[in-house]
């Protein structure tokens, strides 16, 4: 028998084994291009209503250095019909994986959510990662989403009229509101008529954002809100933390003072038209809004001279308050790929997606070290620091919620119920549709 060399013994091996894995590999054909299968499994599908675009822009980065992402996807629903999109596909089985949605409505979707355990998400992890504001999504039987960004409310001012009165600066207390800016702001005829008016606080309908207002004068008056205890919910609008104080009453009368035609601050009513539009029509000087509607503002009237500032706060506070929406990603109880769900959740939400996805939103990032890293975008600036103080509270439905809140200021104004009574009113009914 001939004797091999060493050298020709090890090319035989070498050529043995590459036949070997040929023969697997033709054997096995999906593996012949030596990929593992897909982190996210085979697909993973979102549902939301903010901008496709801002979406894809974050996937489009992701998807550069992880190819995976590709099964990922975002569908942009319609505000209007987005709840009725949502109950129908569940009903089909055809619903999505994760919905983006904001804390209003997470007690609306409580029961279609899966909370997210311990071993999944620790608290004390989620308490580092995500701002304070983000903990409303922190209940007793678990983590209902993971926290992507927060849409606080901030003072939009039309910087031509406060200068023309000789105000330098956005008024920063609500003492300056009341004390300088209405009595130099506003115009009335002799019969009280309301020629011009300084900022639209008072009335519901007309009000774009009526709900986050009261609900930030509440906050500011230091208001138990809504918590959890047992099976229960318990309604602390109108208890104060500290023990003493009605905040959701003392809310609505001072925001009903300004529709109020006996009222010195008395300086809007129904019969003006909407307060976004009178504001994008040069016509009102301060606008409460949204951080999110910047950019829309700036195109909606791009000759109006405006900036944003943070609300006022009580001249004695010692603790910045706003209203804020924060917005989650939620995994559903009937997603189809929970595993793949939950990963993307946690890619989406990393720092550098979370500041990313935020800015295209006009919104700042709920990552600690992501809003940390601050924002050089010319309303961002000023976002960024409001969602630092921004919170929200758990109410039942926001469609409910805005027509108690409705109905207990128009109770006021029309002589019905006085503050005290509207406001223990309120409470009430809230209470009834707690589920």
């Amino acid at each position: 028998m001939m004797k091999l060399r060493p050298f020709e013994l090890a090319l035989v091996c070498i050529f043995s084994a590459l036949i070997l894995v040929a023969l697997y590999l033709m054997a096995n054909p999906n593996m012949s291009n030596n990929k593992l299968p897909p982190q996210f499994g085979t697909s993973v599908v979102i549902w939301g209503t903010e901008p496709q675009a801002a979406f894809q822009a974050v996937f489009d980065g992701i998807q550069d250095v992880n190819e995976d992402f590709e099964v990922v996807s975002y569908v942009q629903k319609d505000a209007r019909t987005f709840d009725n999109e949502v109950i129908n596909a569940l009903a089909e089985n055809r619903g999505p994986d994760i919905l983006f949605l904001p804390h209003e409505k997470l007690l609306q979707y409580r029961s279609k959510i899966q909370p997210l355990s311990e071993q999944t998400l620790p608290v004390p992890d989620f308490k580092r990662n995500f701002i304070d504001g983000s903990e409303i999504f922190i209940l007793p039987d678990g983590i209902y989403a993971f926290p992507a960004a927060v849409d606080p409310l901030v003072l939009y001012f039309n910087r031509d009229i406060l200068s023309t009165k000789n105000f330098i600066n956005p008024p920063a207390t609500w003492e300056s509101v009341v004390n300088e800016l209405v009595p130099s702001l506003v115009e009335r005829d002799f019969g009280r008529n309301i020629i011009r008016s300084p900022l639209a606080f008072g009335e519901y309908r007309n009000v774009t954002n009526a709900f986050d207002i009261i609900s930030m004068l509440f906050l500011q008056g230091g208001s138990g809100l809504v918590v959890q205890v047992g099976n229960n919910y318990r309604i602390q609008l109108n208890q104060s933390l500290s023990g003493t104080g009605v905040p959701l009453e003392n809310a609505v009368t001072f925001y009903t003072n300004f529709a109020s035609p006996s009222n010195p601050l008395y300086s809007w009513n129904r019969a003006q038209g909407n307060d976004r539009e009178e504001f994008l029509g040069e016509e009102l000087a301060l606008y409460f809004g949204k951080g999110s509607e910047a950019r829309d503002i700036a195109v909606d009237n791009p000759n109006l001279n405006f900036d944003i500032a943070e609300v006022p706060q009580g001249a004695a506070a010692t603790v910045r308050r706003t209203y804020g929406t924060v917005y989650g990603f939620t995994l559903l109880r009937s997603a189809q790929n929970p595993a793949g769900a939950v990963q993307a959740m946690y890619e989406l939400t990393k720092p550098a997606n979370s500041v990313l996805l935020a800015n295209n939103l006009t919104m700042a990032p709920a990552s600690r070290s992501g809003l940390s890293s601050g924002s050089n975008d010319e309303y961002g600036r000023v976002i960024y620091s409001a969602a630092t103080v921004a919170r929200g509270w758990l109410n039942p439905e926001p469609q409910v919620a805005n027509d108690i809140f409705t109905q207990m200021v128009e109770d006021v104004l029309a002589n019905r119920a006085r503050p005290s009574d509207a406001a223990v009113d309120a409470v009430g009914r809230l209470r009834d549709v707690y589920k």
